[in-house]
């Protein structure tokens, strides 16, 4: 009996602002070798056209396989279908609340049910500010299940120059979380902080 190849990672999109985080997760993937199966969501297109020049094509062709959020009969949306778990990237408030309350109406929501149901790792990766409570109470629901809310919070110790510092380093403390590290985080490496000398020779006695 041969064993697969490929580990297989589930990447949802849904219609948040910042889908350059899911281009970005599954452009570093194709590094790998694990083997990509992207939903996009409705909104999550019409994000795309707003904040990028990508096809939806084009976007598929950055996975291994592509669904339809309609297609409830996809290989993800069962959990006999063996993968490492799941991302989305970005992830908005009314995923996250379908994730929440086990509303399994799209395939994002379902193959996140799955993910939850077959304690594997689901990685959540909000996209709202400021929050309210509704929000907040579901953030809690999805951790007690399992799940882990990470929302994009880049560190500032790494001194970015650039847009794209703040994005993968985002990108890869979320693949981080899958124990997937292709060296684009900059780790943090605490330094004494020197003490300045002292050069008042007058002394209060």
């Amino acid at each position: 009996m041969s064993l697969p190849k490929k580990r297989k990672l589930v990447i949802g999109i849904s219609g948040a602002t910042g889908i350059i985080y899911g281009l970005r997760l599954l452009e570093f993937l194709k590094q790998t070798d694990i083997e990509t199966h992207l939903v996009v969501s409705k909104a999550g297109h019409q994000t795309r056209a707003y904040e990028t020049t990508l096809s939806a094509s084009a976007l598929a062709e950055l996975a291994d396989f592509n669904y339809s959020n309609a297609d409830i009969a996809a290989p993800i949306a069962s959990g006999s279908f063996k993968t490492i778990g799941m991302i989305i990237a970005p992830c908005s408030m009314r995923t996250l609340a379908d994730i929440a309350c086990g509303t399994t109406s799209t395939l994002i929501s379902r193959a996140a049910d799955v993910v939850l149901k077959e304690r594997r790792r689901l990685v959540i990766m909000a996209r709202e500010s400021p929050l309210n409570l509704v929000h907040i109470d579901n953030m809690r629901k999805v951790t007690e299940m399992g799940g882990i809310i990470a929302p994009a919070s880049p560190a500032f110790y790494m001194q970015p120059s650039s847009i794209d510092d703040l994005i993968n380093h985002s990108v890869g403390r979320i693949l981080d979380l899958f124990d997937i590290d292709l060296g684009i985080v900059k780790r943090w490496e605490s330094t004494p902080a020197k003490t300045p000398k002292n050069t008042n020779t007058d002394h209060e006695s």
